[in-house]
């Protein structure tokens, strides 16, 4: 029992590692984004950072006088632009003396970079494993739609009603505002072959919110399912990449739509410490969870950081367009105190995020 208790230990250890190192990569590859684009536009950038902290590793490059470094917190990163949060600058180079849409270029690189990067993760996933859809293991007694409008266990749904089926929200999508009777097209995998059929709805599709997916399986009869690979064309991986990354980008949002208009619970999100934990059980399942996981957070990164809340690039994106339209910048001290409000208050959000999911459970 003791040495089942050690190896629990470490295999936890492990897989919070394995989950930091994935979110350690993608906020590397978001400030590696700033960094070739402030490189490419020639700004001035004083220091390219993994992680915060106190420094365990710095070196000096004696030709452009940036300073790369490596810390001790593994939980964040930054590109230091000369003259980024209104200090005093000394370059001809630095941010603020940069044209505006210099600046946005910058500015969005991070994110762009997030994206092409959980882009490319998508697709080695795709080619390597194939398509994960969702597969019918059992069905509900069938009291309502007739054996040839029903689906089928060891079924593969692909598409129903001309919605493709990559996220569970997809079902939403495709059968909110159905009503029981009601029928919908569907291209499913049956015996390895792609064929179309009618599904006749079992019950009422009403969503209310994300958080509802249980109906989709009343709807559909479904009893029990779980995911499975299938392989499809070059082509069509390459395709279904691009849409499956669309897909999570949308789910992003319509979250936080449902969010702001209270359809949606705070209880239903998570801080970095949940975040940690969803991830590392879910990378530590198989080497396409990994991938599956790790692209998901990175388009995460990339569309939130684009939101237009202060500290975060979108926000500093509009402080930019005000600039460039109007010809003159928001003073710069006032701009620096708002994206440090914003800091402080998105780092008190997600610690109240946090504590609510412990209170919760």
């Amino acid at each position: 029992m003791q040495l089942l208790s050690v190896s629990s230990v470490f295999h936890t250890i492990g897989t919070v590692l394995l989950a930091i190192l994935i979110l350690l990569a993608m906020i590397t590859v978001h400030e590696l984004g700033h960094y070739v684009a402030g490189k490419a536009l020639k700004f001035k950038i004083n220091e390219f950072a993994i992680g915060f902290g106190p420094k365990l590793y710095r070196r000096v490059s004696k030709k452009t006088g940036e300073a790369f470094s490596v810390r001790a917190l593994p939980l964040g990163g930054f590109c230091a632009f000369e003259g980024e949060d209104g200090e005093t600058q000394t370059s001809e180079n630095a941010f603020t003396k940069k044209a505006p849409w210099k600046r946005i270029i910058v500015l969005v690189a991070g994110p762009l970079f997030n994206y092409l990067f959980a882009l490319l993760l998508i697709m080695i996933s795709m080619f390597a494993f194939g398509q994960l859809l969702i597969k019918v293991d059992t069905m509900e007694a069938n009291e309502v739609a007739p054996a040839e409008y029903s689906l089928c266990e060891g079924d593969l749904i692909m598409e129903i009603d001309g919605t493709g089926i990559y996220l569970v929200s997809d079902f939403m999508t495709a059968l909110n505002g159905k009503n029981a009777g009601d029928t919908v097209t569907a291209k499913i995998v049956r015996g390895g072959e792609l064929i179309e059929t009618q599904i006749m709805i079992r019950a009422n599709c009403d969503f209310a919110n994300s958080a509802e997916a249980g109906k989709i399986w009343d709807a559909l009869g479904i009893s029990t399912a779980r995911t499975e690979n299938f392989r499809i064309g070059f082509f069509t991986t390459v395709g279904h990449s691009f849409v499956y990354s669309f897909k999570i980008a949308g789910s992003i949002f319509k979250v936080l739509g449902e969010l702001l208009t209270g359809r949606l619970s705070i209880n239903a999100m998570g801080g970095p410490v949940t975040t940690i934990s969803l991830t590392s059980k879910i990378a530590a399942q198989s080497l396409q969870s990994f991938f599956e996981i790790a692209a998901y957070i990175g388009v995460n990164l990339a569309v939130f950081n684009l939101l237009p809340i202060p500290a975060l690039d979108g926000s500093k994106v509009i402080f930019c367009f005000i600039e460039w339209i109007f010809k003159k910048p928001v003073p710069r001290k006032v701009e620096a105190i708002i994206h440090a409000v914003g800091f402080i208050l998105l780092l008190a959000f997600a610690v109240l995020v946090d504590v609510l999911q412990f209170v919760r459970c």
